[in-house]
């Protein structure tokens, strides 16, 4: 954290459960809060120690940026955190996230810029081909607000690199709208939050192995018609 960031996060509501059973909770995480805690004690509100409060063995298997808002699955016990883990691990998981890039972005298409953390400079991530670990994006344009000059993205991270998508999009040009640590200035306060958001998660419950898929619209404002269906995102594991 940045010696000027003060952390506020929203505490309304407490958790927004979307699933909740004996070995998992998934939740739509809002922006401004973190996915675990953090180092300092006016850190350790979390999405992770708010589930602990109630369930004391709870684990993060997965994070979102405290920008990002989104889908979010937690472990509940010892089984059910190791089995998520491995699916995590192995990427049969399936991610879709939504965005605003700037400009206009049209067709669809991948981005594969392998990256790692600069480390004279955290916590940014650069691309680099000699070092880096494979980050690979597919990305789809929705549509292009000309009044606004920016573009509605489908993202679909094919592997969980720190700041992927964002840092992604600014190397395709179309920086998030929102994002204070990649965009310029003037698209960084084109929105009041960071306009990204994990809009889909799908994998296999850890105990009964049946296929499960949540989604969940964005703070900002996205048209229904371009949130992806339940049916597709089961079809997947199937």
């Amino acid at each position: 954290m940045s010696q000027n960031f003060v952390y506020n996060p929203p505490l309304v509501p407490f958790l927004d459960t979307l699933y909740e059973d004996g070995d998992i909770i998934v939740v739509n995480k809002p922006s401004g809060l973190l996915s675990v805690p953090g180092r300092l004690k006016e850190y350790h509100d979390s999405i992770l120690s708010r589930v602990r409060s109630i369930y004391p063995d709870a684990f993060a298997v997965h994070r979102l940026d405290l920008g990002t808002s989104g889908v979010l699955v937690v472990g509940l016990n010892k089984e059910a955190i190791s089995n998520l883990g491995r699916q995590f691990m192995d990427r049969s998981v399936k991610k879709v996230y939504i965005a605003y890039g700037a400009g206009k972005l049209e067709g669809s298409g991948r981005i594969d810029l392998p990256m790692r953390t600069d480390i004279d400079n955290r916590p940014y991530q650069i691309i680099d081909f000699e070092h880096g670990k494979k980050a690979l994006t597919f990305y789809e344009a929705l549509y292009y607000d000309a009044n606004a000059d920016k573009t509605l993205v489908r993202l679909y991270p094919q592997t969980g690199r720190s700041h992927q998508l964002r840092v992604h999009l600014k190397e395709l040009g179309h920086p998030i709208l929102g994002d204070h640590l990649y965009a310029p200035d003037a698209i960084f306060k084109a929105a009041d939050k960071l306009q990204l958001h994990a809009c889909a998660l799908s994998f296999l419950h850890p105990r009964t192995k049946e296929p499960l898929a949540f989604t969940a619209a964005p703070e900002f404002y996205v048209p229904d018609e371009f949130m992806p269906e339940l049916s597709w995102l089961e079809h997947q594991l199937a």
